[in-house]
């Protein structure tokens, strides 16, 4: 899909489809199965067993620190991990906010038209196929990355969107949140030939009957539902604007919370963003409604903050989708459109953001106010450290010569988050702290501990490490010349 082959056949462009998949599985050049490089677009050559002959791809920034997100991203018919990579915007915040991509591609020997098995329970379900396929990347990707298993994401735009939809109702251990765009609601078809009817046509379900599809790919589970964005084009004449109902249906059912919108909002390309909140008050699932918008995935090509990716076929220009979901599932590190994020009404990102000075422990950061902000939230390598009321801020107890990465919000008198600004780096002065892990018998021998009574004290601290003798281990941090300390849970 973007059409399904009945559909297409129906239509009578199946040739020009074959046609134009052929053109461009030309024009893109296969990328070498190498081990992944940060800052490009690699192949991985081995994951697991791969059930579903998929192919991987993944891209990590630069630096990448650990226990970072990690985002799957499917891309749709006739495309590949490389054209939806160019394409889509979600390198652009992978490398602003530190996260890992993973790009699962299918192959004409799958299906005619590259499309991912969303109807076809031997690919689709918990498991097996494809989907099994996807949940070995996984498990490779956040091996390899370290990354936060709490901070997990799939999106996938048309037969990709529906296979992210079957994947949250799959692995909801697995994925956080998830986004599907022009995209089919979990477990809808069975059948090659029931996928055009779920595409073209209401398959008057209630909510109750959408949710136990969820419910049914993984019975018994009891753990936490992901949060789900779901973009629709009003004009959308291949997957029909009601899936995107019906998956508002199905997800705010198995949330069990209404179909009532709890706040909506115009957002910019036509797009209205609507807000159902779970029994906390915290958004559970969104969906963005762009007006006018044929079938594809809404991206908007420039430098704004809120702009990314670029155009092409199947890749509409709108508004930044890839955006809205990545600051709608937190990873810009204001903890989620949760009433706090971008496209809540909240306030605009801080700009002006910089690093006034650094030192050995220390980095200092200022910034332009922002009109109607009560206070700022701080956050290093995406973690919160600060809110001052005014426009700096000083972080302390840092380690020498290491590099931070900081992102600012403004925050309004309800205590309402505002948009994350661009990132800074900030680099500490002095040498990078050097550790030392031995046993106690060689850290003296060294010079790093000294014996006393049968005990080894750290030089400098003198913290205690235990007996003198082979079998005990530690790890010492020099933090300055002849000065350590125990560092057993990480340097």
């Amino acid at each position: 899909m973007h059409c399904s082959i009945r559909g297409l056949l129906r239509r009578g462009v199946l040739a020009a489809t074959i046609g134009a998949l052929a053109a461009a599985l030309t024009a893109v050049t296969p990328l070498a199965p190498t081990a992944a490089a940060a800052g490009t677009l690699q192949q991985v050559a081995s994951f697991g067993s791969n059930p579903g002959n998929l192919a991987m791809y993944e891209y990590a920034p630069v630096n990448l620190p650990a226990n970072a997100p990690l985002v799957v991203a499917l891309h749709g018919c006739s495309q590949s991990a490389s054209d939806y990579h160019a394409h889509s915007g979600w390198q652009k915040f992978a490398d602003q906010w530190g996260f890992a991509v993973v790009y699962p591609q299918t192959s004409a020997a799958n299906n005619l038209l590259s499309c991912f098995s969303w109807f076809d329970p031997a690919k689709d379900t918990r498991g097996k196929g494809e989907a099994a396929s996807v949940a070995q990347m996984v498990d490779t990707a956040a091996a390899q990355y370290g990354s936060d298993r709490g901070r997990i994401f799939v999106t996938g735009l048309s037969a990709g969107g529906g296979m992210a939809a079957d994947l949250l109702a799959d692995y909801p251990d697995v994925f956080a949140g998830g986004a599907i765009d022009s995209g089919l609601p979990a477990q809808c078809a069975t059948t090659q030939a029931a996928a055009s009817g779920c595409q073209y046509s209401n398959q008057n379900l209630t909510p109750k009957q959408w949710g136990d599809k969820v419910r049914n790919s993984y019975p018994g589970y009891t753990g936490p539902w992901p949060r789900v964005a779901i973009w629709q084009g009003t004009s959308d004449t291949t997957v029909a604007p009601v899936n995107g109902t019906e998956l508002r249906d199905q997800w705010t059912d198995v949330w069990g919370i209404g179909q009532t919108a709890s706040s909506t909002l115009n957002l910019t390309g036509g797009t209205t963003e609507s807000i159902y909140n779970d029994s906390a008050g915290k958004p559970a699932v969104a969906l963005f409604s762009v007006s006018g918008m044929g079938h594809g995935l809404a991206v908007n090509p420039g430098s704004g903050a809120d702009q990314c990716g670029s155009t092409g076929a199947y890749y509409l220009n709108a508004i930044c989708s890839s955006y809205h979901t990545a600051t709608f599932w937190g990873l810009d590190g204001s903890g989620g459109d949760d009433g706090s994020g971008p496209g809540s009404g909240a306030l605009p990102a801080p700009s002006g953001v910089a690093v006034t000075g650094t030192t050995d422990t220390g980095a200092s950061l200022s910034w332009t106010a922002v009109s109607g902000a009560a206070s700022y939230h701080v956050y290093r390598d995406g973690t919160k450290v600060g809110s001052p009321t005014g426009t700096s801020y000083t972080d302390t107890g840092l380690s020498a010569g290491t590099s931070y990465r900081y992102t600012v919000t403004a925050v309004d008198s309800t205590g309402v988050v505002g948009a994350s600004s661009a990132p800074v780096t900030a680099t500490t002065t002095g040498a990078a702290p050097k550790c030392y892990t031995a046993n106690n018998y060689n850290q003296v021998a060294a010079g790093r501990a000294h014996q006393s009574l049968g005990y080894t004290y750290a030089n400098g601290s003198d913290q205690n490490m235990g007996l003198y003798n082979v079998a005990i281990t530690h790890t010492l941090k020099e933090t300055s010349p002849g000065y350590f300390v125990i560092a057993d849970s990480g340097c």
